[in-house]
C-alpha cells in the first residue's frame, strides 16, 4: 500500500481491485469483463458483526464451491482471500459489515467466445452492514406474494453455486413491489417454492415442527445455521419440497439470510400469518442466532490494529 493508498478515506467501505485497496467509491469493474456483460462470475457474502466475521470458514468453501461449479479460479488460497476480506473491514474500521469476494470470469482475447482462454478476476469489497428488511418490517414482519415467475431451474444454472442470474427473482420482485408486498418467494413451477430474492424460506406448522425446501435452492451459510439451532433446541425440521398450500396454512413463515440473519413472515398474499405477528419459534430461532455470532466456534474477530 502506497502513501496515497495510506490517506485514502475508506470510511464508507473498501474494496481489492487489481491488487489495490481503494475507497468503496473508486471500485471498478472494467466494461469489457464477461463479469459485467454475461453476469459470468461467482461470489459470496460473509458479515462482520461487532467486529468478527460469522461463520467465515463455511462462507469460503462454499465460494470454493461455485467457482468450481462455474469453472472459475480465485487464483489465491482460502487463507490469502481472508486476509484480502479482513484488510478491507479494517482499512474501513466497520465493526458491522457486509463483505462480498467474487471471481468474474475476466475477459478473453477480442474475438474469442471461448472462456477458457480468460484470465478469471477476484474482487473483495466490505461495506457497511446491509438488511434486506428494514427496521419496521423486521419488527412487525414481512409482507409477502408467492410470485407467479417460476425459478431457474437447477438443471440450467444450479442454484447451489451463489451466481448473479438474478433476472426472474428481480422480476418476481418487481411485481411483488408493485402490488405493495415487501418481497416474493419463487416457486418451482410443479406447485413448490424454493426461494427469494437473496433468502431461505421456512415453514412452522401446527405442530411446531419447521420445514425448508431441499431442492432449487441455494444452501445459504445462515439456513445451515438454523438447521443446526433447530437441532441444538431440539426442534423438527425437514428439508423436503415445501408445497405453496403448505406455506399459506403455516403458523409461522421465516426467511433467513446473512443480511439480516432470521426475518419474519407476517402476511403472505395479503393473509395474515398465523396471529399476524412474529411467532415465538421465530423469535427463540432469532435470538440464539444472534448470540451465536458470540460463540467462538462461529467467529473470527478482525484485528482492527494489525496492518499488511
Amino acid at each position: 500500500m502506497n502513501d496515497a493508498d495510506r490517506a485514502a478515506d475508506f470510511s464508507a467501505g473498501a474494496a481489492w481491485v487489481q491488487g489495490r485497496y481503494l475507497p468503496i467509491a473508486q471500485a471498478t469493474l472494467p466494461l469489457t469483463d464477461w463479469g459485467f456483460l454475461r453476469s459470468d462470475a461467482a461470489y459470496d457474502v460473509v458479515t462482520v458483526w461487532d467486529g468478527a466475521f460469522f461463520r467465515l470458514d463455511a462462507h469460503l468453501r462454499r465460494f470454493r464451491a461455485s467457482c468450481d461449479t462455474f469453472r472459475l479460479q480465485p487464483g489465491r488460497s482460502d487463507e490469502e482471500i481472508a486476509q484480502i476480506l479482513m484488510e478491507c473491514v479494517r482499512l474501513s474500521g466497520l465493526r458491522n459489515a457486509y463483505v462480498e469476494m467474487i471471481v468474474t470470469r475476466g475477459q478473453p482475447p477480442w474475438g474469442s467466445r471461448d472462456p477458457r482462454q480468460a484470465l478469471n478476476q477476484f474482487y473483495a469489497f466490505a461495506v457497511p452492514y446491509v438488511w434486506i428488511a428494514n427496521a419496521e418490517q423486521r419488527e412487525r414482519g414481512l409482507r409477502m406474494q408467492v410470485s407467479s415467475v417460476p425459478r431457474i431451474p437447477s438443471a440450467s444454472v444450479d442454484a447451489r453455486a451463489k451466481n448473479y442470474h438474478w433476472h426472474d427473482l428481480t422480476r418476481g420482485l418487481l411485481q411483488a413491489l408493485d402490488a405493495g408486498f415487501d418481497t416474493t418467494v419463487l416457486g418451482d413451477g410443479a406447485g413448490h417454492v424454493v426461494e427469494g430474492p437473496g433468502f431461505n424460506i421456512f415453514a412452522v406448522d401446527a405442530s411446531g415442527q419447521i420445514a425448508t425446501p431441499a431442492q432449487g435452492v441455494l444452501e445459504g451459510i445462515t439456513r445451515q445455521t438454523v438447521i443446526d439451532i433447530a437441532a441444538a433446541l431440539g426442534i423438527a425440521l425437514q428439508q423436503r419440497a415445501l408445497p405453496v398450500q403448505e406455506l399459506r396454512a403455516a403458523r409461522e413463515v421465516f426467511i433467513t439470510s446473512s443480511a439480516g440473519g432470521v426475518l419474519p413472515v407476517t402476511q403472505l398474499d395479503g393473509r395474515p400469518v398465523g396471529s399476524g405477528a412474529p411467532g415465538p419459534l421465530t423469535r427463540s430461532i432469532t435470538d440464539t442466532y444472534w448470540a451465536w455470532h458470540k460463540d467462538p466456534r462461529y467467529s473470527r474477530a478482525v484485528d482492527y490494529a494489525g496492518t499488511r
